[in-house]
């Protein structure tokens, strides 16, 4: 099975930074995206960045200039460091991988999505 280790959500204060960190494990073969979403209570998961394969990164509108995802490929790890957090950013967020298992390379070449179990940001006073 695929395995998505999550780490670095915390309580700061607006201004303050964390780094996100998640690691992919286990039956992963290929991965073509890596990225953060995140949920507030009552609303929508959003995308908040992704980086592909290719080395292209998409964000929201909301965290550009404030946001940067990187990662390392040798040990499917992508990082997410958030500058100058705002209260709006407090949410659950999720690590999602876009790739292809052991087990699921068997029957398509299709990737799907897998989740990590989601790490609490609060941003707060």
């Amino acid at each position: 099975q695929v395995q998505l280790v999550e780490s670095g959500g915390g309580l700061v204060q607006p201004g303050g930074s964390l780094r996100l960190s998640c690691a992919a494990s286990g039956s992963i073969f290929s991965i073509n995206a890596m990225g953060w979403y995140r949920q507030a209570p009552g609303k929508q998961r959003e995308l908040v960045a992704r980086i592909f394969s290719s080395g292209n990164t998409n964000y929201a509108d909301s965290v550009k200039g404030r946001f940067t995802i990187s990662r390392e490929n040798a040990k499917n790890t992508v990082y997410l460091q958030m500058n100058s957090l705002k209260p709006e950013d407090t949410a659950v967020y999720y690590c999602n991988v876009l790739g292809i298992s052991l087990e699921h390379m068997r029957f398509t070449s299709n990737p799907r999505d897998y989740w990590g179990p989601g790490t609490q940001v609060t941003v707060s006073s």
